[in-house]
């Protein structure tokens, strides 16, 4: 199910700005000619440039009405499918994986580098958020997004507002508590509810960690598996609170007018940042570079931004983002929140493969 929250005022001011200012740069004003077969994005469910135009404006401005010409969508769940689904041979020409999977990528020579003097809106993207993306003195990767993983809360079905990522585990939630299907992040979840530093344990903290996701199944509604799954679990009321919740799931709520909170829990937000490399076999570099450019427009990156609450890599786009958002994102405090929240590190093959050995064990456990 897709859910799509037009937003009419901002597309509209977008759409003059556009008109008032001239396209972005890198986006161009002359059509590329029509490739031999379009590029094949390999995307996040909810992203697809086909389904959400106003997130890439540049591109779907010029291209919108043979869109299929020029881009072939395939979308996934999680890093661990989108990782698993290139490794066994798919042809990504542009993959849009989070940073603790980054390394992974340019290990197994997935990715090419990127030649950043042809991305416009580079300089506008902290840091913190570029840096993750180099490796051997070369960047892969474009950071466009960056998240929080929290306590989504139906307010008005807990007997008790939780607090900490521990009170999953309180029997008073018995039956409508749901866990993110993905080993990394529901064991780094754990972790920090115990007290552990999920991103440095000894093999006898791994095995606790898996112990305590063991223990934690009868208070399990299921677990979800993307974003509109999230979203469907608590609107229907089954699941009380979703756990590694992110921000779009909190959006799509309070826009439908459920009775819900995005919890900080006490043990602080885990968090990441995604972006957008180009497989190794991507020859069709000058298209390639006119979508990149198009996805970190200041102004598409506000659009993402006003839809899901994500947080927008390119922060030039922070001038036209809603209130609502920035407050939940922390953006006028954005130090502070590299200080205090817990970004996802890069994963080793070997990290990678044990804690899916371990998440198997635990879902296959009674």
């Amino acid at each position: 199910m897709k859910i799509y929250r037009f937003r009419a005022l901002v597309l509209l001011a977008v759409f003059v700005s556009t008109l008032l200012a001239g396209c972005s740069a890198g986006a161009g004003t002359q059509k590329i000619d029509k490739p031999e077969k379009p590029l094949v994005i390999l995307e996040w469910t909810g992203y697809e440039v086909t389904e959400y135009p106003q997130f890439f404006v540049p591109f779907s401005d010029k291209y919108g009405d043979n869109i299929n010409d020029y881009v072939n969508v395939s979308v996934f769940g999680d890093d661990a499918e989108a990782f698993a689904k290139v490794q066994s041979g798919f042809k990504a020409d542009v993959i849009h994986p989070c940073s603790s999977w980054w390394g992974l990528y340019v290990e197994s020579g997935l990715v090419q580098p990127l030649d950043v003097s042809r991305i416009a809106e580079w300089e506008n993207i902290p840091e913190a958020f570029r840096e993750p993306g180099k490796f051997n003195g070369q960047y892969y990767f474009v950071p466009w997004d960056w998240y929080y993983e929290a306590l989504l809360v139906r307010t008005d079905l807990v007997p008790e507002m939780p607090t900490s990522l521990a009170d999953l585990w309180d029997p008073m939630y018995a039956g409508h508590v749901s866990l993110w299907d993905n080993g990394e992040v529901s064991f780094a979840t754990a972790a920090l509810a115990f007290g552990i530093n999920p991103f440095n344990t000894s093999p006898e903290q791994d095995e606790f960690v898996k112990q305590k996701l063991i223990e934690i199944k009868p208070n399990l509604l299921t677990y979800w598996l993307d974003y509109t799954q999230a979203i469907e679990l608590s609107a229907s009321g089954d699941a009380w609170i979703v756990a590694s919740a992110w921000q779009d799931t909190y959006s799509v709520l309070v826009d439908e007018g459920y009775e819900v909170t995005y919890l900080e829990p006490e043990e602080g937000y885990l968090a990441g940042v995604c972006g957008y490399g180009i497989g190794t076999n991507n020859t069709n570099l000058d298209l390639t570079y006119e979508f990149l450019n198009a996805a970190i427009d200041p102004h598409s990156m506000a659009n993402f931004t006003n839809e899901y609450w994500y947080g927008a890599a390119n922060f030039a786009a922070n001038e036209f983002i809603d209130e609502g958002a920035a407050e939940l994102l922390q953006l006028d405090d954005f130090e502070n929140v590299l200080k205090n929240t817990r970004f996802y590190p890069p994963l080793t093959a070997e990290r990678r493969d044990l804690l899916s050995d371990l998440w198997n064990e635990v879902k296959a456990a009674p």
